[in-house]
This record gives structure tokens, C-alpha cells and sequence, in this order.
């Protein structure tokens, strides 16, 4: 009789095993809607955007303010506060209340960067704030004005060897900044970096001929592409994409290493440390519904080339925990530090 028991024992455990996990199955297919009850707001919310307008950040931060305001019953708005690797956004948030009215949309470099890159960086984005959730930028592509004389890749490296070839970058500490300066390290190439706040102000002077490569996402680079004013050599960080046949990533052009594969750019939506855990997953929830629930949101994307899934919870810390330490020891190795 005893093993009778253990035997029922075993088996109601094995039941309510199977009843949690299928719980959990359905909390994560489960609509934005069943979370509804854990956090309504009762007033504005606001999103703080790190980047100017033009920007891949400023375009997912307005397409998701429309949802949320849609879904949550209140409005939602956006200002742009770029500068300061990020930090003045950053620091706007992390002083605010952590009651989910105030939140961060930032490019996620840029949080990984700030503690390299600054003295004394007026946050620490590892503490003060807190992720919600990570949404892809698509390709970040390497371009050149139509009047550069070369085609490809190689053909940049071989002109950069004979005289510095000028390259616009959109944020300090970037990706495409840190993968320039490896390819310096391994060609021998010379690339004179002209920071800019922002894609919006890099993509003009490039576009102009000021400059003769830049790189950014496709929200920024799609009309200028169209209409021939720059032409594709590298997808610069992401991986190989529908909408650019035939470009290749750094991996395809024969480069290796973290510089040229663990530098993914996210847009990533975060809040002051301290918000309420119903608050962040109410706002999780949203983000991971708005890719296919809200047209605003499907365009971006698609004018995006995004194809990611949000990250969000672990795969987030799991995302975070790889990358950021990457972003901070090549921009040591770089001497972009400030230290």
C-alpha cells in the first residue's frame, strides 16, 4: 500500500508538473489582454528617446507608443533627448519614478558603452535601470557615396591602405565603430571616424558627399539606397537580409572574431531599477504582441528588415550578458575609453 501511494504521489506530481508547464505555455502565447488586470495606468506615460528623430530608435519608440496608448487606455508620448552616449536619456529615466511613466528607448550599444567610453558617466546603466524587453534594428549596413570609386569591400580596404578613407558613425561606441577599428588592426587600412549625434545628421552629410561611408539601419537608409545615392558594400552588424541580395556580412567577406559577430544593435526599451515586477511584465507582454498585432509597429519592422523575435526575461539577461561585456572591452582595446 505504501508503494501504492508513492506511486499516486509520483503520478500527482508528474500531473501538476504537466498542469504548470502547460500554464506556463499558455502565459506565453497567452494575448497582451490577460495581463491587462496587473498594472493599469491611470495617466500619461512618456518614452524617452536616446537618439534624434530619423533614427531606427526614434521610429520603434513612436510605433510602440501608439500601441501601448491603444492597449493601456491612456496616451503615451515620445521626446527625443540624444547626447551624452545615451546618458541624457538614460539619466532623464533612471531619475524618475520607477512606476512604469516614465521609459527608456535606447539603442542598446549605447548602454553597453557608457560606462567604457565616459568618466564618469552620469548613470550606471547596469543598475539604474532596468531592460524590459530588446527589438532588432535589422541590418546595419555599410555604405558609400555613389561617387566613391570602389564596389566592394575589398576595394575600400585597398584604397584605405593607399589614404584614410573618411566614415560617418552615427553614436560613440557604436558597433560599426568598433568593428572599423579591428579592421584597421587586421588590413593595415586607415578610416578617419567623423562622430555624429544620431543617423538622421550622418546620413545627410553622407548623402551630400561630406563623407565617404556611413552606416546605419534601413528605417534611415532605405530612400537614400532607392535612389542611388549610396551604394550597400557590408551588412556592418546583423545578419544577411532579403532586401539586400548579395551583400555580404563581415563573416562572408572572411573576417572573424567578436568584433565582426557579437555586436548586435537592438533597440531596447528599459525603466528606472525598482519598477514594480506586474509593471514590467504588462509592458513585456506588449512588446512581444505589438509584432504582430500592430501595423504601426509590422511597418517599422518591415521597413526595418527586422525578422527578430523581442527579447524579453532571460533571453534578455542571456542576450545582455554576452554582448555588453563584448562592447566594453573592445572599446578598452580600441583606447576609446576615457580611463
Amino acid at each position: 500500500s505504501m508503494n501504492r501511494s508513492a506511486l499516486e504521489n509520483g503520478r500527482g506530481a508528474d500531473q501538476r508538473r504537466r498542469t504548470l508547464l502547460a500554464a506556463g505555455a499558455a502565459l506565453a502565447c497567452a494575448p497582451w489582454s490577460a495581463f491587462a488586470q496587473a498594472w493599469q495606468p491611470s495617466k500619461p506615460i512618456r518614452i524617452i528617446a536616446g537618439q534624434a528623430p530619423g533614427a531606427s530608435t526614434d521610429a520603434t519608440a513612436r510605433a510602440l507608443a501608439d500601441y501601448f496608448s491603444q492597449k493601456l487606455g491612456v496616451p503615451v508620448t515620445v521626446e527625443n533627448k540624444p547626447g551624452g552616449v545615451g546618458m541624457v536619456a538614460g539619466e532623464s529615466v533612471a531619475r524618475s519614478p520607477a512606476d512604469g511613466y516614465t521609459l527608456l528607448m535606447t539603442l542598446q550599444s549605447q548602454m553597453a558603452q557608457a560606462p567604457a567610453l565616459l568618466k564618469r558617466p552620469l548613470i550606471n546603466p547596469d543598475k539604474d535601470l532596468v531592460p524590459i524587453a530588446a527589438i532588432g534594428v535589422g541590418p546595419v549596413v555599410g555604405v558609400l557615396h555613389k561617387d566613391f570609386p570602389a564596389k566592394t569591400l575589398a576595394e575600400v580596404i585597398a584604397i584605405a591602405k593607399r589614404k584614410p578613407v573618411n566614415v560617418g558613425n552615427y553614436a560613440i561606441g557604436s558597433g560599426w565603430q568598433m568593428t572599423l577599428n579591428q579592421l584597421a588592426k587586421d588590413t593595415g587600412g586607415q578610416f578617419n571616424v567623423v562622430q555624429y549625434k544620431g543617423t538622421g545628421a550622418m546620413l545627410a552629410d553622407l548623402f551630400a558627399g561630406h563623407i565617404d561611408m556611413g552606416a546605419g539601419s534601413l528605417a534611415g537608409l532605405a530612400g537614400g539606397l532607392q535612389k542611388g545615392l549610396v551604394k550597400p558594400i557590408v551588412i556592418a552588424v546583423g545578419a544577411r537580409s532579403s532586401k539586400l541580395p548579395g551583400v555580404p556580412t563581415w563573416v562572408d567577406a572572411g573576417f572573424k572574431g567578436p568584433a565582426y559577430e557579437d555586436l548586435a544593435e537592438m533597440n531596447m526599451l528599459m525603466a528606472p531599477a525598482g519598477t514594480p515586477q506586474p509593471v514590467i511584465e504588462v509592458l513585456e507582454r506588449l512588446v512581444s504582441a505589438s509584432v504582430s498585432e500592430s501595423p504601426r509597429v509590422k511597418s517599422v519592422r518591415e521597413t526595418l528588415g527586422a525578422e527578430d523575435t523581442p527579447l524579453v526575461g532571460a533571453e534578455l539577461s542571456t542576450f545582455i550578458s554576452r554582448s555588453w561585456p563584448t562592447y566594453r572591452r573592445l572599446s578598452r582595446e580600441a583606447g576609446l575609453s576615457s580611463d
